[in-house]
């Protein structure tokens, strides 16, 4: 199992991400933290079933808008987005279960 690309600190806009037409998913955190090391084996397990699927991996952090317009205060916070609006969002994410739930729900028809 590959590993996942690194978190970008690119900022992107909340107009950008509500422009994104395609299931995506994004997944705030930071590189060096604990708890987002722990869920990328069951990301990199879930994401290659969901190849439609748009990862975005965010630098979350202080001063970091695109998180606070999320609200996220946890890592990693999963936001689940079809056309760029959010569907599901996953908090310290446990299973892979609720993962495959949360890709699942972002790919059908709305």
């Amino acid at each position: 199992m590959s590993q996942p690309h690194p978190y970008t600190d690119k900022p992107l806009t909340r107009s950008e991400v509500e422009a994104l037409e395609q299931p995506t998913l994004l997944d705030f955190g930071t590189n060096w933290c604990s708890h987002c090391r722990a869920a990328a084996p069951l990301l990199a397990d879930a994401l290659p079933r969901h190849p439609q699927v748009h990862h975005i991996r965010v630098e979350d952090g202080p001063g970091r808008r695109l998180g606070r317009s999320f609200a996220v205060r946890l890592w990693p916070t999963l936001i689940f987005l079809r056309e760029g609006q959010e569907v599901a969002r996953l908090v310290r994410p446990g299973s892979a279960a609720e993962i495959e739930a949360a890709l699942a729900a972002i790919e059908g028809a709305p």
